[in-house]
This record gives C-alpha cells, sequence and structure tokens, in this order.
C-alpha cells in the first residue's frame, strides 16, 4: 500500500476540499444543512477570504466551473473583473511607465469576487446570503488562529504598513504589534460590513432578491462609492518607487456584472477537461494534453528524468502560445490552438534537450507577437512588495524570482491564492480558485477593511498583444480551475493555487492519476515540479530560461540526467510544489461514490467528506 499523508476521502453524501481546514468544514456544514455543492462552495469562499488574508480577499476575483448534476457541459461564471475605464496606455505611458506595477492602486481591477460568488447562489443554490456569509462574519469578528505563514507575512510587510500604508497597520498591526502564529486574529470591519450588508437586504421579498440587493449594495452603493473615493484621493506607495492614485469609479463598480460563458474543452482518453477561456491561462492545459497524446508518457516512470523533460518540453511550448495569443480578446484563435495537427506541429519541436527558447505557434498561418523577455533581474527592486502575493526580498536560491511565490531556505514555499472544490450527493460539482485583494497588494481600504486586486498587473504596456492593456477588458489571469467528465459523466473538479505554475502543478497530478492508477490523495502527495522557463505573469514580469525546480523526492540520478539535457534546475523542499484540492464522483452500481483528496503542503489544506 502507498504511503499518503492523509487517506484518499470516501463517501456517499458529499466531499468539500479546500486550502484551509475551516473553510473546507464550513463547506460541509453546508451540505449537513441540506444546501448544495454550489452553496457550500460559496460559503467556503468567503471564509477563505477571512481566514487566508495573504491569498485572497472580498475585493479579489474568482473563475468558477459550474457542473450541475446531469449537465452535459459545465458553465462558466467569470468573477475576474476588468481593467477600469480610465485605464490607458497612453495614461501608464504618460507616468513614465513600461509595466505595471504589482502593488498600489494603478494595477486595481473591478473587484470581481463578490459578484461571482453572489451570481452562483443565486442561480445555482439554496441557501440564503446570510447562511453563506454568517461564518465568514462569526471568523472575522472572534477570530481565526492565524497560520505561521499568515503571520510570517504580516512581519515581513509590518515596514510597508507603517512607512506607506497606514491603513494596512491600523488592521494587521493591532496595536502595533504584529500578531503571533497560533494566536487568534480578528478583522471587525469585514464582519461589521457584511452584516451590515445582510441587515439592508432583508426587506426584500423573496431569495433572488435579497442576494440582487446585496449586488446593488457592493455595485451600485456604499462599497462602490467608497472605493471610488479612495482611488480618486489617496496617492498609494507601489513598487515603482512612486506614489500614484487608482483609476476605479463608481460607475466602472457599476458597469461590472460576472460574465457567463461556455468552457473550452478537449479529450484525453476516455476523459474531456474544461477550463476557462483565453482570458484565463486555462486553454494552457488543453494544449499539454493535445501535445502529450501523441507521446509515450503513459508509458514512462513520473519519477524519470524523461517523463519530467517531456512534461517541460511541453509546458514551454504551450506557455509560449499563452503569452503570444491569449487575452480577454475575439481575436484569439482557440480552434486552431487546440486542433489535433497544431499539437502534432508544436509536439515535433520536442527533442531529448532542453530547449532555451520561447516558441510561439503560428495558429492558421498567422504571426506571433510576443511580449519583451525581460530576464531575471533586470527590474530594479525599490523596496518591499510586488508580485504575487510576496514580498520583494534578496533571492535565496537559484532561479529564485523576485515578485513570487518561491520556496526560500527556511521553508517558505511558492503559492498563491486558494481553492475550493465540492460535489453533493446530487451529483452537482464545482470548481473555485479565488484570489487577489491580498493584503501585500495594496493598503486596505478604512471603513471597509480590505485591500483591491492588483490583478492588472498581468496587463502588458506593448502594442498589439491580445493581452496589452485596453480600458474595461479582463487582464489575462493565471487562475485556472479545472473539471473533467469521463465517459461524458462528470467526474472531477479540482484545482491550485500557484500563479504561472497552476496549469503546470494540475497536468502532473493528472497524469498521475489517469496513468498510473494514483488516487486523488496519491496524486496530490506524489513528488512535482515546474518550469519558469516563461514571461512571469506578475511584475516585474521576467524569464528564467531554462529553469526547473523540482521537489527534493526526486532522485540525484534523476536530477543530473535532466541537467545533463541542459536544464538548469533548482532543488526545492520535499513538500513545496502546489496546494491542489480535488474532488471527484462515480457510480457505484446505483449508489455514487464520492472522493476527495487535499495537499499537504504547507500544512494548512484539508478535504472534508462522508
Amino acid at each position: 500500500m502507498t504511503f499518503t499523508t492523509r487517506p484518499e476521502l470516501r463517501g456517499t453524501f458529499g466531499a468539500v476540499s479546500s486550502t484551509h481546514w475551516l473553510a473546507s468544514t464550513v463547506g460541509m456544514s453546508m451540505l449537513e444543512k441540506g444546501h448544495t455543492a454550489f452553496d457550500a462552495a460559496v460559503a467556503t469562499g468567503f471564509v477563505l477570504q477571512v481566514v487566508e488574508p495573504h491569498l485572497n480577499g472580498p475585493a479579489g476575483e474568482v473563475p468558477i466551473i459550474v457542473t450541475p448534476a446531469g449537465a452535459t457541459a459545465p458553465t462558466v461564471i467569470s468573477g475576474q473583473g476588468p481593467s477600469p475605464s480610465k485605464a490607458t496606455m497612453k495614461y501608464f505611458k504618460e507616468l513614465g511607465l513600461d509595466i505595471i506595477p504589482g502593488t498600489g492602486l494603478l494595477a486595481a481591477c473591478v473587484p470581481g469576487a463578490f459578484g461571482a460568488w453572489l451570481t452562483l447562489l443565486r442561480d445555482y443554490g439554496t441557501a440564503e446570503l446570510e447562511d453563506v456569509l454568517a461564518p465568514a462574519i462569526y471568523y472575522a469578528r472572534t477570530g481565526h488562529p492565524l497560520v505561521p505563514r499568515i503571520a510570517n507575512t504580516i512581519a515581513s510587510m509590518r515596514q510597508l504598513f507603517e512607512t506607506h500604508w497606514p491603513s494596512s497597520a491600523e488592521v494587521y498591526l493591532p496595536g502595533g504589534v504584529a500578531p503571533q502564529s497560533g494566536k487568534l486574529f480578528r478583522n471587525p470591519l469585514i464582519a461589521d460590513l457584511y452584516q451590515k450588508i445582510i441587515d439592508q437586504t432583508k426587506s426584500a421579498k423573496t431569495r433572488e432578491a435579497r442576494i440582487d440587493a446585496a449586488l446593488d449594495f457592493w455595485y451600485r452603493g456604499p462599497v462602490a462609492e467608497r472605493i471610488e473615493e479612495f482611488c480618486a484621493t489617496e496617492e498609494v506607495w507601489d513598487v515603482s518607487g512612486r506614489r500614484h492614485k487608482g483609476l476605479i469609479t463608481a460607475q466602472d463598480m457599476a458597469d461590472y456584472k460576472p460574465l457567463i460563458e461556455k468552457p473550452v474543452s478537449t479529450t484525453y482518453g476516455d476523459c474531456e477537461v474544461f477550463k476557462c477561456g483565453p482570458w484565463s491561462q486555462g486553454p494552457v492545459l488543453l494544449q499539454m494534453l493535445n501535445i502529450l497524446k501523441g507521446t509515450d508518457i503513459a508509458d514512462l516512470d513520473p519519477m524519470s528524468a524523461d517523463f519530467v523533460h517531456l512534461v517541460v518540453e511541453t509546458t514551454k511550448l504551450a506557455m509560449a502560445d499563452r503569452d503570444s495569443w491569449y487575452g480577454d480578446s475575439t481575436d484569439v484563435p482557440m480552434g486552431a490552438l487546440l486542433s489535433s495537427d497544431y499539437a502534432d506541429t508544436r509536439r515535433a519541436l520536442i527533442t531529448n534537450t532542453a530547449s532555451m527558447e520561447v516558441r510561439p505557434g503560428t495558429p492558421d498561418g498567422r504571426n506571433p507577437n510576443m511580449p519583451p523577455l525581460r530576464t531575471v533581474g533586470t527590474i530594479h527592486q525599490p523596496g518591499l512588495g510586488g508580485g504575487e502575493p510576496t514580498v520583494a526580498r534578496e533571492p535565496k536560491l537559484p532561479n529564485d524570482r523576485y515578485g513570487e511565490p518561491a520556496l526560500t531556505l527556511e521553508g517558505a514555499q511558492r503559492g498563491d491564492t486558494v481553492q475550493v472544490s465540492a460535489v453533493d450527493r446530487w451529483g452537482n460539482m464545482v470548481s473555485a480558485t479565488p484570489s487577489g485583494g491580498w493584503f501585500q497588494s495594496s493598503p486596505v481600504i478604512p471603513g471597509l477593511g480590505f485591500s483591491l486586486t492588483t490583478r492588472g498587473q498581468m496587463f502588458w504596456l506593448e502594442e498589439g498583444l491580445n493581452s496589452s492593456l485596453m480600458p474595461s477588458k479582463r487582464p489575462r489571469t493565471t487562475l485556472t480551475p479545472s473539471t473533467v467528465f469521463r465517459d461524458g459523466q462528470p467526474y472531477m473538479a479540482f484545482g491550485t493555487p500557484g500563479g504561472d505554475q497552476q496549469d503546470q502543478w494540475q497536468l502532473i497530478m493528472l497524469m498521475y492519476h489517469i496513468h498510473h492508477g494514483m488516487n486523488l490523495q496519491e496524486a496530490i502527495d506524489a513528488p512535482s515540479f515546474h518550469t519558469d522557463h516563461l514571461p512571469s505573469s506578475f511584475w516585474p514580469r521576467e524569464i528564467s530560461h531554462g529553469a526547473v525546480t523540482l521537489e527534493s523526492r526526486f532522485l540525484e540520478a534523476v536530477r543530473e540526467d535532466l541537467a545533463a539535457r541542459g536544464h538548469r534546475i533548482t532543488v526545492a523542499d520535499a513538500w513545496s510544489e502546489g496546494r491542489l484540492a480535488a474532488v471527484a464522483r462515480e457510480m457505484d452500481g446505483d449508489v455514487q461514490l464520492i472522493k476527495a483528496g487535499s495537499n499537504p503542503r504547507g500544512v494548512q489544506g484539508y478535504a472534508v467528506a462522508r
């Protein structure tokens, strides 16, 4: 029997897997009360904003893949808010910027998470708004035990808070003291805001009307007005080393509604894998699967250098297409990018040595247009902050990159964002990857208790890209939940935090699960890796050519083999790559069997099932 850090959970009633045990338990409590996986996901999502504030917040974003029981395909709720209507390339160029700062207010987009969660609740759920907000209010008001990573992050942000962002210091340095790991931490401002929303919307006559009234309060009422006032009046220090005001207006907020879209998909054996469209990086996973279809990946030892090499080289090709072609645009040649002929062309480029090139393809014969390739260290670091979500620091390991979560010798690991996956007894499934609005991104808005998302740093300030900055356009996000159908039936909902690594880690888990008989927990626990041979989606947008990071559980012989092929190897901590959360369902005769797995890395994620 293969050792796992915890069992693959199995049952018949329901399951919730997320990146924090409190959130997963709250989600399960919704199922126990007779509600659906959709209600469970919403309640889980709001709790994650409170208990993982260094990874997401109320003014963040969330893409959601929704699969109602009996559906022949999922539906996507795009909770990725657009850029402000004033956000033009000309405006940024006149500020003397050629890259959008990763912190502050210039990168702030319209916060889409609240709208997406409530759209899911209204259109698919059964619970009242008060039901799903009550747990978040409880933990915000009475406190939650602070996990070590949050305490460490607050301590490392102390100088920035005290020097430049005093409103953040008021919340995260109560009494001028950094909170301690394991002690209760409170954010009563968020509790007060959510309670006020409930109180203000109770008089509406139906459940749906109460949810709509809450959306009006947020996007066309006091929350929108306060965000506009803050952006218009506050000059906020950011990683450019200067102070800037924000661009979001109340009208930007009022104009926002989450887009309801069809997913994109590809088949892989008896599976069909569904992802969000090219406004996310989701199609990367589909392109990688298409390339791997024509290889011997199924026969390779997953702990071998051959396996790692093939996955890494496949990733490089798909990521080059991401950066050349993806964006919130009608001009993305998605059909060509996902065609079998195109995959054949791309697959033929893979050799037995590591490529040091960035090689986007030519779908439909069109010439690619790549953003600038800045090598690591190109951008001067003026001080604290930047990226998603971390604090700038001296690199501690080879290939360690500024502006992103990264492994350090002290044990901090790559990882950003949060994840929730849920399934219920009726067969409803949902996968959502909330992010943005973490407290490292921008100062807390006084009176609201949360920070704005800085997802706008993913836009390029170069003309001619599908991901070039334009007003009222969604940034090409890294957030990328997944859903798998098997033999035409909904099978698995999963995802992970991790910025540019998200689809890499999801691909590896799928290969372990599909080809090597690993159950969900075994596939999550198994050693993993990633490449940084791609322009980072986060400030300062740098690339590390040929870089591959392996967990130390890979044998030294494997590392030496990969290095001999030209890969630049970094050996990371044994448990550092990925924060996957997965649920699955299959029929055992007439009874639905539910399965769940969760990430042990970071000692925080948990699944609950029965």
